[in-house]
């Protein structure tokens, strides 16, 4: 309602008393208004982010933003390969394919022109002048053999004949990975990687024995990994105490269904040093590139790192790069923070301010910018939320420019973590808590040779002969 100046008052106490109200009610106002833009705006985050998510890019590559943060997930795009048989490109702008491999089998088809052809117009014969070949690969499937071990025993008739003690002789049973079981060290190494490097589940695995007439039942495969796990233990502890004496360790944990388990979730934790392949960088030298998975009743205290890093023989005391999950906190003085983690907190226009920060001076003036922002950003939004993580996290954040042997991010126990994820997408679950301990173990031995180069099926075949 509007007052007219002949309607006002005279008196100057009561039209100062009438400002002061008047003053009051408009802060009042101002200051529902702001609640109210921050309560759209947090409205509106998830749905633009969703929108982000559905129909924007899900690369977070750009052209600028290798200075600092070298992603593992970003990768340059490649060429597409030239076939034998494509002449429409220039030779100078077609891409090389890489030879195969010369130690396969081959397999050399001669296409000859006929003897009719070999004769020129002129009525001479033509001559051979060289030869063009291209290669091609073939698959062949799997092929299942029987080894049928035959024990010869012998006997002596002179002492059967004069009845006295039989003296028979026979060749030992031949050492096999499970006693009383068919299952040679290559069948078993083939059900293993097939389940945990390529995470074809079990049932899926009887399957395809079936077609080749083979009754393999997977209660009996199940039984099999338990059993190949419980070989494997021993060079699992001996991995353990050598992952302590490094220098830099990376840990990270992920979900896992345990149905003979009351908990909704159980938990299953990573730790990983060196590279996830063989690197010649100079900070890798005489670092062991080795991959533990730890299941330790699915539990997610903070007992479970430290138990796992303090053993009756070695205690760890190296740097722990992790994400900002407390249970690190209590178990390791000299945690490393990711960079990784808290980029993901900001949303796309947020990251573009620090991505190209690359030394302690630019770490300073963000932590100014955090400083400041973080005063005039409400802790609700997600922006707010991401500011207030990345202060939390900033002694571990910037801890990584004491050692050069630091990465800026956690990214290399998040790629040892994630065949076990891709492996739970399609297996679902563990029935029990002992078969998660064998999962743990057996894709400890995969990653860790794969890290350091070898081929799974090889390494474990020869690991159980």
């Amino acid at each position: 309602m509007k007052l007219a100046p002949d309607n006002l008052p005279n008196d100057i106490d009561l039209l100062k008393q009438l400002l002061l109200e008047a003053s009051q009610l408009v802060a009042s106002q101002y200051s529902e208004i702001a609640e109210l833009k921050q309560s759209v705006q947090r409205l509106l985050e998830p749905f633009r982010l969703a929108q982000q998510q559905r129909f924007g890019a899900s690369s977070e590559s750009h052209n600028y933003q290798g200075e600092l943060f070298n992603e593992a997930e970003v990768t340059l795009d490649e060429p597409e390969e030239s076939t034998a048989d494509d002449v429409s490109v220039s030779p100078k702008k077609r891409a090389k394919r890489k030879p195969l491999p010369k130690d396969l089998p081959r397999e050399i088809i001669t296409h000859d022109i006929s003897e009719a052809d070999k004769q020129c117009a002129c009525g001479h014969q033509l001559t051979l002048m060289e030869q063009d070949s291209s290669e091609k690969l073939k698959f062949v499937p799997a092929q299942i053999s029987v080894i049928e071990h035959v024990r010869l025993k012998y006997s002596c008739k002179h002492c059967d004949t004069k009845g006295t003690q039989a003296n028979i002789k026979q060749a030992p049973v031949p050492a096999s990975p499970i006693p009383k079981g068919f299952a040679t060290p290559s069948l078993l190494s083939q059900l293993i990687t097939s389940k945990y490097q390529y995470a074809l589940p079990l049932y899926r695995q009887e399957t395809l024995f079936k077609q080749y007439g083979i009754e393999l039942s997977r209660q009996t495969m199940s039984d099999w990994m338990m059993k190949s796990a419980a070989l494997f233990k021993p060079l699992y502890d001996l991995l353990h105490q050598h992952l302590l004496t490094q220098g830099v360790l990376h840990a990270d944990e992920t979900t896992l269904k345990v149905i003979n388990d009351e908990r909704v979730k159980s938990y299953m934790w990573v730790y990983c040093s060196g590279a996830d392949r063989p690197s010649l960088e100079p900070r890798y030298k005489g670092v062991n590139s080795i991959v533990l998975y730890d299941y330790q009743d699915g539990s997610r205290a903070s007992t479970c790192v430290s138990g796992f890093l303090a053993t009756e023989h070695t205690v760890f005391n190296g740097y722990l790069q992790v994400d900002g999950y407390a249970a690190y906190q209590r178990a390791n003085d000299k945690l490393v923070g990711c960079w990784a983690h808290a980029r993901r907190k900001f949303k796309v226009k947020e990251r573009l301010y620090f991505r190209r920060t690359h030394s302690s001076a630019q770490l300073a003036t963000l932590k100014q910018w955090l400083d400041k922002s973080v005063q005039q950003v409400s802790k609700q939004s997600a922006l707010g939320r991401a500011i207030h993580y990345t202060i939390n996290q900033w002694p571990k954040l910037s801890r990584y420019l004491e050692d050069g042997r630091l990465n800026i991010d956690n990214n290399r126990a998040e790629r040892a973590v994630k065949p076990f994820v891709i492996g739970r997408k399609n297996w679902l679950f563990n029935h029990n808590h002992r078969g998660a301990e064998a999962s743990a173990i057996l894709y400890s031995i995969i990653e860790t040779a794969k890290a350091n180069g070898l081929t799974p099926f090889d390494y474990i075949e020869r690991c159980l002969e």
